[in-house]
């Protein structure tokens, strides 16, 4: 008998880890986490207990593979015997149908045409299009009409041959089931390490004092606003680290980060302590089921108070080392240095007990945690390796996308050929850009991997047709009677698939009772003119984060008297937002100009992106400051600027007259005589 983990258990009976240590607890067996080993002489006896509290774990039946369409069975119900003089009652026949039941698919299975079955159902007070789902309830009350007996074969919620969660998105398909890695091939991997806290706390100005970078001052705002990953070395031992944005907005991000990690460090500020999202972090770290360090980071500072956050920590129920628990506790400064060693030696430590290992052999497998669209390279999407090795040239599959593998970059920017167990890499050769989270497998070829791609399109397809709902006549007249209801329609384009919903989700929160907001398309790179047609016709904002708007664009935008709002902050684009629909006036705004520059020659470098020659025309270029690009008096880009450059020096702004190398945030298609006009904006809450 192995050894098993508290987490295998949870996992094994569909109960989160704290669950399984509860009911454990109560029978007198203390554990500490879900990390805890459970000895291999108690593992039979804790199993038929928890198999008497949750029921024998189901064993899964092999089920034959299902096409992407519904499939109708029609067959005679059996005839009831007949019980003294009554008669025997005529043959019903049962008409299996599979959810979602699509009017099309309906009228096909009953053998009548379309428009009857939309005129019937208009007859039950029900209006739907020959391609949307109706309800179960309904279509029971159509087939008895037609002289059917309708049974749903619902098989576990299956869409087109693909289980799905109780969310509604596509549950792992039998095609993504693990390879079995053998035991003489698992060897020690490096943990995979989350930055988890509140926004400003120091997550990211951590890591930076780890590896010796600025990616904080490469950040819009000096926030993190996408999942990034880099590889440390300590004393001879390698470490993953996964930064996720502190924003609330980026919540999902965070949870992300969190399923895919093996060790959570809490970021906590000695000077701010427990903040709501740091308590929001703290819940995904549970629900996640990993081992929890916590970092009080500024003690540097003259208000630090560590002994405050170790109360704090006690009424969120985490115990401290320090108290006597078994919550480990590192206090560091980002700024100074001070316990950066001793926070990576509790990694180590950490990582010793979990234990972790896998094998570089067999089929990689991964996880998505960023995805984007880039000029030049096309769908690319950042992935943590989770076992096996991954190979330039291979054929993987991404969720609803697939494709060979052309370029793979790790974690510096540098290519390399081959990447294995908990390694980052960014991989260039996908068919699309996949959704965070998705899970990356490696295909025996690309008919595989292009056959299974094309299923889950289906899949989701139908599961956005069983999300459509159907309106009842009575509703249908009452909204277009009802001339006070309001709909603020977005078309939202993001640098990043992970931004993108992000701000979906904050705009679900915000609360209004006059004004809803709708986004009718979400999706990634510059904002193009079919992005203005539709926003025309849907009577839609187009919100641009991060993005550049496609050239000629703008004109046609006036043409169509549709607004573009570009945003490099999200604090902007929410605050906004949030004024519109809640009925506030709109602050005013006061911008001051600082300078302008004209791009007279574009340089390429080796690393990193294209610098722009200019000549500073007007007042004064400074970095940070924020920054829009003109060409031919269209405004093509808003964002910040990156970076300055005198002759082979960085400086912190540029006076009128010199010429100087300009970087922006996040835009690199430069042309010469594109104008940069420099400012500062103050923000002022108008007043009724």
């Amino acid at each position: 008998m192995k050894k098993v983990k508290v987490k295998s258990l949870a996992e094994k009976y569909g109960v989160s880890p704290k669950v399984i240590l509860e009911e454990l607890l109560s029978e007198g067996i203390v554990l500490e986490g879900a990390a805890s080993i459970i000895p291999a002489d108690m593992v039979t006896l804790i199993e038929e207990h928890l198999d008497s509290v949750f029921g024998v774990p189901p064993i899964a039946e092999e089920e034959a593979p299902a096409g992407v369409k519904p499939v109708v069975k029609v067959k005679d119900k059996k005839k009831a015997p007949a019980h003294g003089d009554q008669p025997e009652k005529p043959a019903a026949v049962e008409l299996h149908l599979k959810t979602p039941v699509i009017v099309k698919q309906l009228a096909e299975a009953v053998g009548k045409k379309p428009n009857e079955v939309i005129s019937d159902l208009m007859g039950l007070g029900e209006f739907a299009s020959i391609n949307q789902s109706i309800t179960e309830e309904i279509a029971a009350k159509l087939c008895s009409k037609y002289g059917f007996e309708l049974v749903i074969d619902h098989r576990e919620k299956e869409h087109g041959g693909h289980h799905v969660t109780e969310n509604g998105e596509p549950a792992e398909s039998k095609f993504e089931q693990d390879e079995q890695e053998k035991p003489e091939d698992l060897k020690e991997r490096p943990p995979v390490v989350t930055f988890l806290g509140h926004v400003d706390h120091g997550k990211t100005s951590l890591q930076d004092k780890i590896r010796n970078t600025k990616v904080a001052d490469g950040e819009a705002g000096k926030i993190t606003q996408h999942i990034g990953a880099s590889i440390i070395e300590f004393k001879g031992k390698s470490i993953t680290f996964i930064d996720t944005p502190g924003h609330e907005a980026f919540t999902q991000m965070r949870a992300r980060g969190a399923n895919v990690t093996d060790i959570a460090i809490l970021v906590v500020s000695a000077e701010d302590g427990f903040m709501p999202q740091t308590v929001e972090a703290l819940n995904q770290i549970r629900a996640a089921g990993v081992p929890l360090i916590v970092a009080i980071n500024k003690i540097d500072l003259p208000s630090a108070n560590p002994d405050k956050i170790i109360l704090q920590m006690q009424q969120n129920n985490l115990s401290s080392e320090d108290w006597g628990g078994d919550v480990g506790v590192v206090r560091v400064s980002a700024k100074t240095g001070q316990g950066i060693d001793d926070l990576l030696e509790r990694i180590l430590m950490e990582a010793e007990l979990l234990e972790l290992k896998a094998s570089s052999k067999c089929k990689a497998r991964g996880t998505v945690l960023e995805s984007q669209l880039e000029q030049g390279q096309g769908p690319t999407a950042n992935v943590i390796i989770q076992k096996g090795t991954l190979n330039v040239g291979e054929i993987v599959l991404c969720g609803e996308h697939y494709g060979k593998i052309k370029t793979m970059l790790n974690a510096a920017g540098e290519r390399i050929r081959t990447a294995g167990p908990s390694t980052p890499v960014k991989l260039v050769g996908l068919s699309g850009v996949p959704n965070a989270g998705s899970k990356l497998v490696v295909c025996a070829n690309e008919k595989e991997a292009r056959l299974e791609a094309e299923k889950r399109t289906e899949t989701s397809r139908n599961i956005n047709l069983v999300q459509v709902p159907t309106q009842s006549l009575e509703d249908l007249f009452t909204k277009i009677s009802d001339s006070t209801q309001n709909m603020l329609n977005l078309i939202i384009k993001s640098d990043v698939k992970g931004s993108g919903e992000a701000i979906i989700d904050s705009l679900k929160k915000i609360p209004s009772d006059k004004i809803k907001v709708n986004t009718i398309l979400s999706g990634v790179g510059a904002i193009t003119e079919n992005d203005i047609m539709l926003a025309a016709a849907a009577h839609a904002i187009v919100v641009g984060f991060h993005v550049r708007v496609n050239p000629g664009v703008n004109e046609i935008a006036k043409k169509q008297k549709v607004e573009i709002r570009l945003y490099s902050i999200i604090y902007e684009l929410l605050e906004d937002i949030t004024d519109a629909l809640t009925g506030r006036l709109a602050p005013e705004k006061r911008e001051r100009e600082l300078g302008t520059a004209t791009i007279l020659q574009i340089f390429e470098v080796s690393k990193g992106p294209k610098v722009c020659g200019c000549m500073v025309e007007k007042g004064t270029i400074r970095v940070g400051a924020k920054a829009r690009v003109f060409r031919n008096k269209e405004l093509i880009y808003n964002g910040e600027v990156l970076s300055l450059r005198r002759f082979q020096d960085d400086v912190k702004e540029v006076k009128v007259g010199l010429e100087c190398g300009i970087r922006l945030d996040n835009f690199v298609d430069f042309l010469e005589k594109d104008l940069i006009e420099v400012y500062d904006i103050e923000l002022q809450k108008a007043k009724l």
